[in-house]
């Protein structure tokens, strides 16, 4: 099975500074989060929840790309992807 993506809901955990998503392997729900300053690329000024959110709307793509990556099946039961995830995406 593929990793895929259905559902686009994604949350801002200020404590961990970072984004939180789900992605899904068949019926395992696989949580996700990339780190707040990862977007700073996206959107410098991040300060408030709804930037950051923005910010993971506009590099979606990227994200789940590296998402996909870094996603080993049966490996982990939660993957933190950072800015270095983000930039092995790029071509």
């Amino acid at each position: 099975m593929t990793l895929i993506f259905p559902n686009r809901c994604r949350s801002y955990d200020e404590a961990g500074k970072r984004i939180r998503f789900i992605g899904y392997d068949g019926t395992f729900q696989i949580p996700f989060s990339i780190e707040v300053r990862a977007l700073l690329n996206v959107v410098p000024a991040f300060d408030a929840e709804e930037k950051c959110l923005a910010a993971f709307d506009a590099a979606r793509f990227t994200i789940l790309e590296a998402a996909q990556k870094a996603y080993i099946p049966g490996n982990k039961t939660f993957y933190a992807l950072t800015e270095a995830d983000l930039r092995s995406t790029e071509r």
